[in-house]
């Protein structure tokens, strides 16, 4: 398997400034490698969170994480604010291809990027829904990346 190459902040259409933790650090000194999925998340909800397309406590459909993957090329450590970058691969009928990097102040390469997929399913039945909402949609246009 062929290692991707870091992508540049100028590849994700959204970007937000989120700051590390002092919980984040692991016995080796640098941020553990769960701590980037949990950036990843804090991206994505707040993008959706901030333009109506989840309620986290009463959308009658959610988002569930059914794939992830990370690759990390240079460390995070604390204190230090971390640029994460938002962008959608794909979107199908029923999930979302989310791609997210994190990049370290003033750096344009990304020190970990990765993605998750959200398979979008009703809230009470946790079955895939028939199509995504309308409002769901509409959020992630902004985010397409352009095709390869």
């Amino acid at each position: 398997m062929t290692r991707p190459a870091p992508h540049a902040l100028r590849d994700y259409p959204h970007s937000r400034a989120l700051s590390t933790r002092w919980r984040d650090l692991d016995p080796y000194g640098h941020m553990n490698n769960v701590v980037q999925y949990e950036l990843f998340d804090t991206i994505v909800n707040a993008w959706l969170i901030e333009r109506g397309a989840l309620d986290i406590q009463h959308s009658p459909v959610i988002g569930l994480v059914v794939e992830t993957g990370c690759n990390y090329f240079t460390t995070l450590t604390y204190p230090e604010p971390v640029t994460a970058a938002l962008r959608v691969a794909h979107v199908g009928r029923s999930s979302v291809r989310y791609e997210v990097a994190l990049f370290a102040k003033g750096c344009a390469s990304a020190a970990a990027q990765g993605h998750f997929v959200h398979v979008y399913v009703d809230r009470e039945t946790r079955r895939p829904v028939a199509e995504l909402p309308a409002a769901l949609r509409l959020a992630l246009e902004p985010l397409a990346s352009p095709a390869p």
